[in-house]
């Protein structure tokens, strides 16, 4: 069975607008994040002073990360420049752990290791915890992670993003396609077009009725809708008493407005549309 065309160009939307938000995420560049941890141990068995040397001293790595020697060193090994590799540091002290984590983004997991690991070697030299104190790693290899494109948040957007053009595709159409009607049937002037969901739709089309003063007039432009037209039609005020010349149109047409522009071009020169449904 063939599909209606309105679903298949809301599919269609759906489809483009996915792959679009896929390809603006492939074009971003990548990045890599290398992690080491670094851990507090005392110098000696009775270093009686450790905790507090720690608690006082550890904050420091926050400072020493980002100094020109350390970033000049750790920037040649991730392949980027000292300024921007000084953003792209961060350092996690862990409260009454004596741990701090080192996290270093680069462009590639190669880098980021490299650079993560002059970092870390850059506080264990510098010896900031000494003499009660010193900092050794807690695993000597670097775990690295793909940080960005994030491709699981990328596929949820897609998806997000393609349901919402392909819904907006449909809706879009079918008001467009209500609209093309009008004007081959020569409709000029403004005509409200609704659906037949709308839950305000006898209240819309009631105010439309008394304004225009009119009897009214509920057509179906075609026969399977003649039983909600007779519907509609109770639903709305009585205006036969009305003394304008003339009869105010309500039009009664499926989704696809088919014969929407050829029972609209035969109204007589006395009747006036206010509105379409599209049921």
């Amino acid at each position: 069975m063939k599909a209606p065309r309105a679903v298949v160009e809301g599919v269609l939307a759906a489809v483009l607008a996915g792959v679009l938000v896929l390809l603006a995420v492939a074009s971003r560049d990548a990045v890599s994040e290398g992690r080491l941890a670094l851990l507090a141990t005392p110098s000696t068995p009775d270093s009686a002073r450790f905790g507090e040397v720690t608690s006082l001293a550890a904050p420091a790595v926050v400072q020493l990360v980002r100094s020109p020697s350390v970033l000049e060193v750790a920037a040649e090994q991730a392949g980027t420049s000292p300024q921007r590799l000084a953003k792209a540091i961060s350092v996690e002290l862990v409260p009454a752990s004596g741990v701090a984590r080192i996290s270093v983004r680069a462009d590639s997991a190669e880098h980021a290791a490299k650079a993560v690991s002059a970092v870390a070697k850059a506080v264990i030299d510098a010896d900031l915890l000494a003499p009660a104190a010193r900092f050794r790693l807690v695993d000597p290899r670097p775990e690295t992670a793909v940080v960005s494109p994030d491709w699981r948040l990328a596929t949820g957007l897609a998806l997000v993003v393609a349901v919402i053009a392909g819904v907006a595709t449909g809706v879009l159409r079918r008001g467009t396609t209500a609209r093309s009607a009008l004007a081959k049937a020569g409709v000029g002037h403004p005509v409200v077009v609704t659906r037949d969901d709308d839950p305000a739709l006898t209240e819309r089309l009631t105010a439309l009725c008394v304004a225009a003063a009119r009897p009214v007039r509920v057509l179906a432009v075609s026969p399977e809708l003649a039983d909600r037209a007779e519907e509609l039609a109770r639903a709305l005020p009585d205006k036969a008493s009305e003394p304008g010349d003339g009869t105010a149109v309500v039009a009664v047409a499926d989704r696809r407005g088919r014969d929407l522009a050829p029972a609209l071009a035969v109204l007589p020169a006395s009747s006036v549309l206010v509105a379409v449904v599209l049921a």
